[in-house]
């Protein structure tokens, strides 16, 4: 063999030795640590970040969502159910335009019967204002401007009230109850038929209650439904002849002037109109012995 592929092949020899030397040498232990600590930073800031979407996601759900019994049997309800499917997107889009972004509010219904609308206003829970969120016509009406006094005279009522009742199987779709005969109506009504079972409802026909269609009260129902589900006891409906601003009260005592005793009680209930116009908050009704309403202010 000549000397030359002796060399040859001595080199090839010990780069081999050398290649697999390299090969399967033992990390140092300053790269094992910094290779550990580099992934536990990445597992920690994973973590981290895992964690913080956790908290988001929950959050969201306590301030999308409640626990409450009340919602939990109302959602038992077929009628409940697609009128959540189809309307609460659209409530939480209307709450937002007025920067309510929040479900946990708390709610106030007013009606004029001349102008024959429905508003509904809303303010987030722990503040003072309140914010108009939606209005709706009424698709049908009944009675003559004035309050209502005995069973069958097919009037709405006039004055200051409250929902007492969520019905999720009415013969109008849904509907929520208005507190007819109330303490003034009591007093000042027909004490052996005052009539009760006053609505705001589904369908177009009434007797006495305000329908606004079955596709308006799924709206309506889902907000009161979450309004008292986040601790509103009482939800208040003002139901007023016309708007009480002072050119139409006017007009309506010019119209009436024959009519004292309408005027009187329409004189009554003016400046809880006024409050609510001037300030956005409610103002406290007391019940006067002979069935007159205070206006209680600030």
């Amino acid at each position: 063999m000549k000397v030359s592929s002796i060399i040859v092949l001595f080199v090839l020899l010990v780069g081999v030795f050398f290649t697999v030397a390299y090969c399967t040498r033992q990390p140092s232990a300053k790269s094992a640590n910094t290779k550990k600590s580099s992934m536990k930073n990445k597992n920690t800031k994973s973590t981290s970040t895992n964690t913080a979407g956790d908290a988001a996601n929950n959050n969201t759900v306590a301030i999308q969502d409640t626990n409450s019994p009340f919602k939990t049997q109302q959602m038992t309800y077929e009628r409940v159910t697609y009128a959540y499917r189809k309307k609460l997107p659209i409530i939480k889009g209307l709450l937002k335009q007025q920067n309510i972004n929040t479900l946990n509010i708390e709610l106030f219904i007013r009606a004029m019967k001349q102008e024959r609308l429905v508003e509904v206003w809303a303010r987030e829970k722990g503040t003072q204002k309140f914010k108009l969120i939606r209005t709706y016509k009424f698709c049908e009406s009944s009675g003559v401007l004035g309050p209502k006094r005995k069973e069958g005279d097919n009037q709405i009522p006039e004055g200051f009230y409250h929902i007492d009742r969520f019905n999720p199987v009415s013969k109008f779709h849904l509907s929520l109850g208005v507190n007819y005969p109330n303490r003034s109506d009591k007093v000042l009504g027909d004490t052996t038929a005052l009539g009760g079972d006053i609505f705001i409802h589904g369908d177009c026909v009434t007797v006495g209650c305000i329908p606004i269609t079955d596709n308006n009260i799924r709206e309506l129902y889902v907000f009161a439904v979450e309004a008292k589900a986040r601790g509103q006891k009482k939800i208040p409906v003002n139901i007023f002849p016309a708007r009480l601003d002072e050119a139409n009260f006017d007009k309506l005592k010019a119209k009436h002037e024959a009519a004292d005793s309408l005027v009187k009680f329409w004189e009554s209930l003016k400046p809880g109109y006024q409050y609510f116009e001037e300030t956005k908050e409610l103002p406290t009704i007391i019940f006067a012995k002979d069935g007159r309403y205070i206006v209680k202010t600030k």
